[in-house]
């Protein structure tokens, strides 16, 4: 089995509801993402152009959350509430291609990461 994984970043401000502590005002983040794919070896060699992973992944999940104020796309945007929009988002789009969505890794910051697979 084969893993394809590409990394991507956004910005975005969000403010965590129900909290309490410095996350429940607004504040913004550097996001860092990484996608990882996994399929079958095609007989072109490839499991998946990582051009076609770029794509999928800019105009599935960047375009919407770069530069936003995350609380206007998700009631409680709590990185593992974000991370799990990503994964689900991600695995859809790329059943077209067939390939699934082995794990998602989103850096909240440097220091701070929820994975799910």
């Amino acid at each position: 089995m084969f893993f394809l994984s590409r990394e991507f970043s956004f910005d975005a401000a969000h403010r965590v509801i129900d909290y309490n502590g410095k996350c429940e005002k607004l504040h913004g983040h550097t996001y860092h993402l990484i996608v990882t794919i996994t399929g079958d070896l095609k007989e072109d060699g490839m499991v998946l152009d990582f051009s076609i992973l770029k794509k999928v992944v800019q105009e599935k999940v960047i375009v919407f959350l770069d530069h936003k104020y995350l609380n206007d796309v998700f009631e409680n945007p709590t990185t593992e509430i974000v991370a799990q929009w990503i994964f689900k988002t991600l695995d859809n789009a790329f059943k077209e291609y067939n390939c699934k969505v082995y794990e998602i890794i989103l850096f909240e910051g440097d220091n701070n990461r929820v994975s799910i697979r």
